[in-house]
């Protein structure tokens, strides 16, 4: 009877943690079958093989470790839109205040761009950063064991748009 018990609480945990949806998620499913949109998924096992690697130089070496602690980064991006801001301020509707801190934000007169992590026990464990302009719109979800300092650097090698304000926010903490 313990072990049924037991199982079914497991069961019923396992259940619980995965209805959690994060914001990205949502506008995953939201446009999923929406060709005109670019969807990127990374999985931790991609950079798991990326961690695999051997550095030769200290910031190759950096970069690496920071890969290691990613488990997984989803982009989902729009351009040539007219309805970039709309899609931003429904991104905000979506995303859990409750969960997420606020960062940094971003504004010029194009787009507006703010970086929310999500932070647990001195850990941030996701990095979200949202970007709506007049006609593009873009949502990425980082997630992991997250130092933001490695993230920088990461950004720096994979060119990531947006990624380059983290530095910004390096040479201010």
């Amino acid at each position: 009877m313990k072990k049924l018990f037991v199982l079914s609480i497991l069961l019923l945990c396992t259940l619980a943690a995965s209805a959690q949806n994060d914001a990205i998620s949502k506008f995953f499913s939201k446009y999923e079958n929406d060709d005109s949109f670019t969807q990127v998924v990374v999985t931790a096992r991609m950079f798991g093989l990326f961690a695999n690697l051997d550095a030769e130089d200290p910031e190759d070496q950096e970069v690496i470790d920071a890969v290691s602690k990613v488990k997984g980064l989803k982009i989902l991006t729009k351009d040539n839109i007219s309805n970039g801001k709309e899609m931003y301020a429904d991104a905000f509707k979506m995303i859990d205040s409750k969960e997420y801190e606020e960062l940094m934000t971003v504004k010029d007169r194009e787009n507006d761009m703010k970086f929310l992590i999500k932070e647990k026990g001195g850990t941030i464990s996701e990095l979200l950063m949202v970007l709506g302009g007049e006609h593009e719109f873009l949502i990425l979800s980082l997630v992991g064991d997250i130092d933001l300092k490695q993230i920088s650097k990461l950004s720096k090698s994979m060119d990531i748009e947006g990624f380059e304000n983290l530095e910004k926010l390096d040479k201010n903490n």
